[in-house]
């Protein structure tokens, strides 16, 4: 298969690109600027999505686009950070369709990251991908961002959109920040660590993209999340367990603030997010358990 990526570089990315080209694919990355040791194979074609369309060359003809390119939201937010996470999901998916739009022969399937930031906070809510969308910053990016992608159906392409959670990984994202704090023994919940976390292990993310990718009875919203979904202290007590480390400090709301400004509010955020449609459809968790995950991204 001739598949296409745009955030090849990131956490997701890597691994994903990592698969493809394990399985033999032809793999073509859009971005900025190539990235050394992203892919030893792949094929590279600039693309600024906050200026142009995607460039039809990079497109056409593939059989698949997976579409992960987005500024981080794990950093203290000012006007112009919001503005470039907003840019980079809604305005860079807009054109990766314009994109789409001018090929001979369109993609069959554009799978689209998404976050489970769609549902805002709901407390101990059960949410499924049929759940209504929150208010807020994130929750009206997210629809946006999921209005841009879907756009492509009117291309004849499928689309999915995959709800991603907190992802576990050994390599970065949250757990490379928790882990020195909780490895000196001094980490431990947020607040009250009533929060529901909507997690997943970085195998079975990748693994449900690639599913996604596969199967051509998916299309629509999937929560990219354990069928597990834990609360904050649970969540820090299996840190804890899995290092072999006590994890019984709490961390002031107000320190969090005072560290990270408005971001802060999304990690006190609480989403009891399930897959329920991907479940439905037949996907298989290799880690679906909060405590054997941890141990072994922590291993």
């Amino acid at each position: 298969m001739r598949i296409t990526v745009t955030g090849g570089s990131g956490l997701i990315g890597r691994r994903l690109v990592a698969r493809f080209e394990g399985a033999g694919h032809q793999v073509s990355l859009l971005g900025r600027s190539p990235r050394t040791g992203t892919c030893a194979t792949a094929q590279f074609a600039i693309w600024d999505p906050e200026k142009t369309a995607a460039p039809a060359a990079a497109v056409d003809g593939a059989d698949a686009v997976i579409h992960l390119a987005g500024e981080p939201v794990a950093q203290r937010w000012s006007p112009e950070v919001k503005r470039r996470i907003r840019s980079s999901r809604v305005d860079g998916t807009a054109r990766l369709v314009e994109g789409l739009a001018q090929c001979s022969l369109p993609p069959p399937v554009l799978v689209c990251a998404s976050a489970t930031g769609y549902y805002g906070d709901r407390g101990p809510e059960e949410l499924t991908e049929q759940s209504k969308a929150g208010s807020g910053f994130l929750p009206e990016v997210c629809v946006a961002w999921e209005a841009a992608a879907r756009r492509a159906e009117s291309l004849g392409v499928r689309v999915v959109l995959i709800r991603t959670g907190l992802v576990l990984a050994a390599e970065g994202g949250a757990i490379d920040k928790m882990l020195p704090a909780f490895k000196l023994g001094v980490g431990g919940r947020l607040g009250t660590g009533a929060q529901y976390m909507a997690w997943i292990h970085i195998e079975d993310l990748v693994s449900m993209f690639v599913w996604a990718m596969e199967n051509p009875n998916v299309s629509g919203p999937l929560n990219g999340v354990s069928p597990n979904p834990v609360t904050n202290a649970d969540f820090t007590h299996a840190l804890g367990r899995a290092l072999r480390r006590p994890a019984i400090l709490p961390v002031p709301k107000f320190a969090v603030q005072l560290l990270f400004g408005e971001m802060s509010e999304i990690l006190f955020h609480s989403q009891k997010a399930k897959p329920a449609t991907a479940l439905a459809a037949g996907f298989e968790f290799r880690h679906p358990d909060v405590y054997g995950a941890l141990k072994d991204v922590v291993s």
